[in-house]
């Protein structure tokens, strides 16, 4: 089957309730559901990360999406093993309708079985460790000249670090947080860093809060590279690969932070995308 090139998300969605992406989403059931609250804040820093996360359970597979504080309540999960992907995928929730989406296409198509990704082992280790080594696996897949200027949507002060290592300026953006870890200020508008930017790294959280779509419009008119850190929604963004994100970098669950073993991300570059996606058996 053909792999089809969505250009926004909810044309992705209607592909995949139309059948374009594998089987009818009517027929794959949610097993079981998460509601995770998750906060850290790694040694040396000044910063707690607040994470909320929706996770879908289907089959081998997981579907997450990241949302803000209030946008779902944990009772959401009382009801929903047992339902459908279809109808999540209609849900009016954004963070309902991204994991349930972010769970199907997981499910058709696992990352650990993709031939077309670059699996990168992250060490055992402390929290911080670990983040050091997620985040410049990350900036690994920026190609930037020295001193190019990257945006960051959705500041990870670890992955701050990487750009700048790679020769990048980074331009942090975040809805939340007003200064990085070193005190630089931290912009709350998205179009003033994206107007500056020769590339720019964008978070799984830019699908629930409704600024993937921008941003990669953005990132098409420009020709400027895309890449995506995702740990929720990488299935998602994988999608888009032929159609605006240059590069991913895509975990699954359980997330990097929730261990200290050493566990798998996987890295993607538009150049080596399939064309065909592989049916759940």
């Amino acid at each position: 089957m053909p792999y089809p090139k969505p250009h926004t998300v909810a044309e992705l969605t209607e592909g995949v309730l139309e059948g374009a992406y594998g089987p009818a989403p009517g027929g794959v059931t949610v097993t079981s559901a998460f509601w995770l609250y998750h906060t850290t804040r790694l040694a040396g820093g000044e910063v707690t990360y607040h994470n909320h996360y929706l996770l879908l359970r289907v089959g081998e597979s997981f579907g997450a999406c990241s949302f803000e504080a209030g946008e779902l309540s944990p009772d959401f999960c009382e009801n929903a093993s047992g339902f459908p992907l279809e109808t999540l995928l209609r849900s009016e929730t954004t963070p309902v309708r991204i994991a349930a989406l972010d769970a199907y296409l997981s499910h058709v198509r696992p990352h650990r079985t993709s031939g077309d990704a670059e699996p990168f082992t992250l060490p055992t280790g402390t929290p911080e460790r670990r983040a050091r080594a997620r985040d410049a696996a990350v900036a690994g897949l920026l190609e930037v000249e020295p001193g190019a200027r990257v945006a960051l949507i959705g500041v990870v002060n670890p992955l701050i670090e990487a750009i700048r290592d790679q020769g990048g300026v980074c331009l942090p953006c975040d809805l939340n947080l007003r200064t990085t870890q070193w005190g630089e200020p931290v912009s709350d508008d998205m179009t003033e860093v994206l107007g500056q930017a020769d590339a720019v790294v964008a978070t799984g959280m830019t699908l629930s809060n409704g600024t993937f779509d921008l941003i990669i419009e953005h990132c098409r008119q420009q020709d400027v590279p895309l890449v995506v850190y995702a740990q929720t929604g990488s299935s998602v963004a994988r999608a888009f690969l032929h159609s605006g994100v240059t590069a991913l970098s895509a975990e699954t669950f359980p997330f990097s932070q929730f261990s200290a073993d050493a566990t798998v991300l996987y890295r993607y570059r538009a150049g080596s995308l399939a064309t065909v996606v592989e049916e759940a058996s």
